[in-house]
């Protein structure tokens, strides 16, 4: 069984059928215990997801009554083998007795913290093979079809977050491997998703630059100053200001180079 819950909750079972719990109090249960499997997950955590801060009277015999409903529905699914459950009860509450391979976001999760771990240790190219299974988990943003309390929006905000590492990872390890030409489709993608990520222009303006695109790496810094001044009333890092400079410097420096130019 897998759970997925990058994009839509999903729950996919050995024979590849993909099941929606129609339940969301039932699915935000489980996705919530699914961020952390084989972890004890308190009762008051799973209340305050379902409920907020001003949960009803009863509210710990109603969570009781969506776990019952919960290990029905992966009963039902046939998830685990007879006489084996998933869905557990351990002081003070709950937990999944899932592998972390078993959900998209765990092993998300261990995989961008593996490619930074190679990267750091300058292995790029198995950095890379890493990060790009990484981002192949993710589906679209995360639990898209429930209405999530408190509990996810946190762990989901931290997850979109760590989505957006694995973007930055990408990106590093095919500078590293020097591979700017390569990367450029990338960085016009992450530009236009997004234009106030000021490290993706940056990357971009650098790219155009070292494959010798001076004209466009200048209209890209250009593109940025304009949006930043429009939407914030800011202008660009002093790097990417330095960047700038850089660039008009060299851009300089060839047109005093050129043949015609010495001529004269």
């Amino acid at each position: 069984m897998e759970l997925k819950l990058s994009g839509s909750f999903e729950i996919v079972t050995e024979d590849g059928h993909v099941h929606a719990p129609r339940a969301p109090k039932v699915s935000r249960l489980l996705a919530v215990l699914a961020c952390r499997p084989r972890t004890t997950v308190a009762t008051d955590t799973l209340i305050r997801e379902l409920w907020g801060e001003s949960p009803p009277a009863g509210a710990l015999r109603t969570l009781q009554t969506h776990v019952y409903h919960a290990r029905r529905m992966l009963a039902g699914l046939q998830a685990c083998p007879p006489g084996r459950e998933l869905l557990v009860t351990r002081g003070p509450g709950y937990r999944l007795e899932v592998a972390d391979e078993d959900v998209d976001v765990r092993a998300f999760e261990l995989l961008v913290r593996r490619s930074q771990t190679e990267l750091d240790a300058r292995l790029p190219d198995a950095a890379s093979h890493h990060v790009t299974r990484a981002v192949a988990l993710w589906r679209g943003p995360l639990l898209s079809n429930l209405p999530v309390g408190p509990v996810l929006a946190s762990r989901t905000a931290r997850l979109e977050e760590l989505h957006l590492r694995a973007l930055e990872l990408r990106i590093e390890i095919a500078v590293a491997r020097g591979q700017f030409r390569h990367v450029l489709p990338d960085l016009r993608a992450l530009v236009e998703e997004y234009p106030l990520h000021e490290w993706f222009h940056d990357q971009l303006i650098q790219a155009l630059h070292r494959v010798g695109r001076r004209g466009e790496a200048l209209q890209a810094y250009h593109n940025l100053y304009v949006l930043l001044r429009t939407e914030l009333g800011l202008e660009p890092s002093a790097e990417l200001k330095r960047l700038h400079a850089q660039i008009l410097d060299s851009a300089t420096t060839a047109a005093l180079d050129r043949p015609d130019h010495r001529a004269a």
